[in-house]
């Protein structure tokens, strides 16, 4: 199975770098390809699609004459990217010639990011996996090493913006975590994909249950009202699925479009338009669809944007 740091699409778009965590002057650049998807988020109104790439921050308009561009703000190779729904939440590298520390360790926008506060760790740590839970701002993060805030390596939530970081025991959790994904209006539910399925933790993480097995569970997403969640899987082909929160609930199937070698990475739910889901695939391709998985638009296929 290919890794989340193969490259998801090259998309094809004029880049302009802003004024990052610091004051630098803003300066044009030639057109790049977009490499390295790190997320898939919406904004807080559900009218924008975002996508933190390699080379800054990539939105999609998602209404009927969807269109790309490049979000106001630094080109930096944003990991681990979430949004809320008052901020977004980040970890990742600074852009080339910014002059900032790097890996940023955490950091946070409240104008879709334009501009970006550090929360700590920089020079530290670079978190690859990283969730928030939309209602209340707690982040959860799996750290693969020590820092000065974390001893060992674990699952870490903070619930004050970095200020504090507790370590989950994660008792009852199977295999490497290859996901995640934090309930939005209840901070202490976070639900996990590993090599060994689904699991969900009521507790902050310090118990988990398995609720789906048989197969690899490679991206998550609550639904926004929080009763439902949204995974994709592989166990010979890609599936994407969908389960209630109570336990015994069965997962009920959703169509996704054709993929050949190919499976889901990232899950977006719309906070505003409950039929709406985003999806991106490990080979560049990402998709859209208005009717809770029905029929889909490809927005971008293999490396190309779609308007």
């Amino acid at each position: 199975m290919q890794t989340r740091k193969r490259d998801l699409f090259a998309l094809m778009l004029a880049l302009t770098l802003g004024s990052g965590i610091t004051s630098a002057p803003a300066i044009a650049v030639e057109p790049v390809a977009l490499t390295h998807i790190h997320g898939l988020s919406y904004s807080a109104d559900g009218k924008r699609l975002m996508i933190p790439s390699h080379h800054g921050l990539a939105v999609y308009e998602t209404g009927d004459k969807g269109r790309w561009s490049k979000a106001d703000g630094p080109a930096h190779d944003y990991m681990g990217f979430s949004a809320t729904r008052d901020a977004l939440y980040s970890s990742g590298h600074p852009a080339p010639g910014s002059g900032l520390v790097n890996p940023f360790g955490l950091i946070k926008s409240q104008d879709g990011g334009k501009t970006w506060h550090k929360l700590g760790l920089e020079g530290e740590s670079d978190f690859h996996l990283l969730a928030t839970s939309y209602g209340t701002n707690a982040v959860y993060v799996t750290n693969h090493g020590r820092n000065s805030r974390m001893n060992q390596p674990g699952l870490y939530y903070t619930e004050n913006d970095g200020l504090k970081w507790t370590r989950a025991a994660t008792s009852g959790l199977a295999g490497e975590i290859k996901s995640l994904a934090v309930h939005p209006n209840d901070a202490r539910i976070v639900a996990a994909g590993t090599d060994n399925g689904l699991y969900l933790s009521r507790d902050a993480g310090e118990t988990f249950s398995q609720r789906v097995s048989g197969r690899q569970v490679l991206g998550i997403g609550f639904e926004s009202d929080g009763r439902h969640i949204l995974f994709s899987s592989y166990a010979g082909k890609a599936a994407l699925g969908r389960i209630g929160m109570a336990p015994g609930a069965s997962v009920q199937d959703i169509p996704i479009p054709a993929m050949s070698e190919d499976a889901i990475a990232y899950i977006a739910h719309n906070p505003s338009r409950s039929a709406e889901i985003a999806i991106a695939s490990f080979k560049r391709s990402v998709y859209l669809s208005k009717d809770e998985g029905r029929t889909w638009k490809p927005i971008a296929e293999n490396g190309a944007g779609q308007e």
